[in-house]
């Protein structure tokens, strides 16, 4: 048996609590300070609060650790994890080794995908190292998913949906190259998302003003059952500086795939307890922020297709072609419903830009927008705001509850009443009361149903009543109610009480990293750090690149996106040579910044190199 879990982020408390309402069985959020999100942090005292929401359905709460530190904020971290630890964290998410040389207390160690994790030998070290589970990069496909379950024991983590860094997570310094700001200081300005002029050695150019380091947005909702079978026990939808409807639409779409998997496949089980209710909506990611969808590689390098040249921005989802163009409305090939508000999004007549608009007024078929400018008959029309759907999920307040069973007995002349729910916590209470025997036996005996089978504001939903008294007797509403509140409160308390405190299971013992040697991709900034690779064999360091003085002639990123694939010029996978007189190397421009490609095509990686 596997526990499959459902992993989703939390910006902050609220959003944390929406997750788990919504059917999370896990959630990663900030502290105040060494989170890879640096406007997602948390205080303690709403962590603590999360901690303890989370673990009423014995869901978990991760604390992210997962940047890289300075000297001076070593034992700045150690005090904070002290703290997280004493607060309940289940685990702590990490990507800089020097913690690991720290007297840290038992929490468990979960390595970020910050850590590079795409290499089988890397993976294996980081179960050795100390690990509980590892976060794995974005770019494996399924066989190689595969071939690390087989070969490792450590739990395995993946997203399966959400924003794609175009670097290998870890290993891109391009926005402190151009910005100082460290994408693994939390900080990351996204310049992968800005606009690129491509040319050859001669500055002839190849591409103009397109987003060329700009990716799709994750989407794997049809794989769950294969990255199960693959060995996925963690399924993260990235995600902490969205808003809670992205939440809400995300955690129920995912919900419903793992319960569907869980379903066909016995071996796997539910991570979390309680079931989710009063769902009034039904999940479409495409209404959601996205630039479109893709599997990535996760079926290799041939999948389909990864990029959003155009625009990085949320396209929504296609509804439609202009059918007529009127009289300052349209309409569109089909009957799709919309709503005055509906924000819209088009190409414009050159095909250089994603334009939109808004629908001020709907007229039966008729849509009249904010503006007509570019609308023209065979347009594709993108809804990237439903406004009704969005009202839905504003307004939806889903609540999780955990099925419990009550019987009502009696001994020695004594009434108990017992409380058992789906994780087998029993609690029992025992009540002395002067009761008659009921007149109306069947009228009692639905007196007593009804009243036992409330559960009010609290986590608890009642599945079964079983009155196993030796006669009939009759009790007042307000008796049955003060026992049945007595009772919940006694199991609600005791769930709390024997939830599991975490424990690492995962010590570190004497192995060697993978390489003898390492440059900035290292990402060493502290001397604990430095300690633990030169512990682990490594003879040969390079300071981080955050201390490094000059960025030029330095790899700022390493990519499994290829330009080289992209425009059919790939000897292995290509069909297209290039135009006559392009000439490598090929360099990516923009503004005054300039960055040359270099290709590893036996790594099937693409790098970019500051000039």
């Amino acid at each position: 048996m596997r526990k499959l879990e459902l992993l989703a982020p939390a910006k902050n408390l609220e959003q944390g609590k929406i997750a788990i309402n919504y059917g999370a069985d896990a959630l990663y959020i900030g502290a105040n300070q060494f989170g890879a999100r640096a406007n997602a942090s948390n205080s303690l005292e709403d962590i603590e609060a999360l901690i303890q929401y989370a673990h009423r359905f014995n869901a978990q709460v991760f604390v992210t650790l997962n940047t890289l530190l300075y000297e001076q904020e070593i034992r700045k971290a150690q005090t904070l994890i002290d703290r997280l630890y004493q607060m309940g964290a289940d685990a702590l998410i990490i990507q800089d080794m020097g913690l690991l040389e720290l007297d840290l207390p038992p929490i468990p160690l979960h390595a970020s995908t910050q850590t590079h994790n795409y290499e089988l030998p890397k993976i294996q070290f980081m179960e050795k190292a100390g690990f509980d589970r590892v976060v794995l990069a974005r770019e494996l496909s399924l066989a190689q998913i595969q071939e690390i379950q087989q070969n490792t024991n450590v739990e395995l983590e993946y997203f399966v949906a959400g924003a794609l860094c175009v670097s290998f997570s870890g290993q891109c310094y391009m926005s402190h190259a151009i910005g100082k700001r460290s994408a693994n200081r939390g900080e990351c300005a996204q310049p992968c998302r800005l606009k690129y002029q491509m040319t050859d050695r001669d500055e002839q150019i190849i591409e103009k003003d397109k987003h060329l380091l700009s990716l799709k947005d994750l989407n794997l909702s049809h794989r769950v059952d294969e990255l199960a079978k693959a060995g996925i026990t963690s399924f993260k939808i990235e995600g902490r500086l969205k808003g809670p409807d992205y939440v809400k639409n995300m955690v129920t779409q995912f919900r419903k795939e793992l319960d569907d998997c869980m379903e066909k496949d016995a071996s796997f089980i539910p991570a979390s307890s309680g079931k989710v209710v009063q769902t009034k909506f039904d999940a479409d990611l495409e209404k959601t922020f996205n630039r479109g969808f893709t599997s990535y590689f996760l079926d290799g390098r041939e999948g389909d297709q990864i990029t959003s040249f155009d625009s990085p921005k949320s396209r929504g989802k296609l509804v439609g072609k202009v059918k007529q163009v009127g009289n300052k409305f349209f309409t569109l090939d089909n009957d799709t419903p919309f709503a005055n508000g509906d924000g819209i999004m088009f190409w414009d007549r050159k095909k250089t830009a994603f334009v939109g608009t808004k629908i001020n007024t709907v007229d039966g078929n008729k849509l009249f927008p904010m503006s007509m400018n570019g609308i023209r008959n065979g347009l594709e029309i993108f809804r990237n705001h439903d406004h009704q759907f969005e009202k839905t999920l504003l307004q939806d307040q889903s609540r999780r509850v955990l099925d419990v069973k009550i019987s009502l007995s009696e001994y020695d002349g004594k009434f108990l009443l017992e409380a058992t729910d789906k994780d087998q916590n029993t609690v029992t209470s025992t009540f002395e009361a002067q009761v008659e025997l009921a007149q109306k036996e069947d009228v009692a005996l639905k007196n007593i149903e009804k009243q036992l089978s409330k559960s009010g504001d609290s986590d608890f939903y009642i599945s079964e009543v079983a009155i196993q008294t030796s006669k009939m007797y009759f009790f007042p509403a307000s008796m049955l109610n003060q026992w049945r509140r007595e009772v919940l409160d006694k199991l609600a308390e005791k769930r709390i009480n024997s939830y599991p405190k975490p424990i690492r299971q995962n010590f570190p013992q004497e192995v060697s990293f993978p390489s003898a040697t390492l440059d900035h991709h290292g990402n060493i900034l502290n001397s604990l750090a430095e300690s633990f690779y030169k512990k682990h064999g490594v003879d040969s360091l390079e300071k981080g690149f955050e201390l490094q003085k000059d960025a030029k002639g330095k790899t700022v990123m390493t990519t499994k996106h290829c330009l080289k694939y992209e425009y059919g010029f790939c000897k292995k996978f290509g069909d297209k040579k290039p135009k006559d007189g392009v000439k490598m190397p090929y360099r990516l421009r923009q503004g005054d910044y300039s960055f040359r490609l270099a290709f590893d095509c036996k790594q099937c990686v693409m790098k970019l190199i500051m000039e």
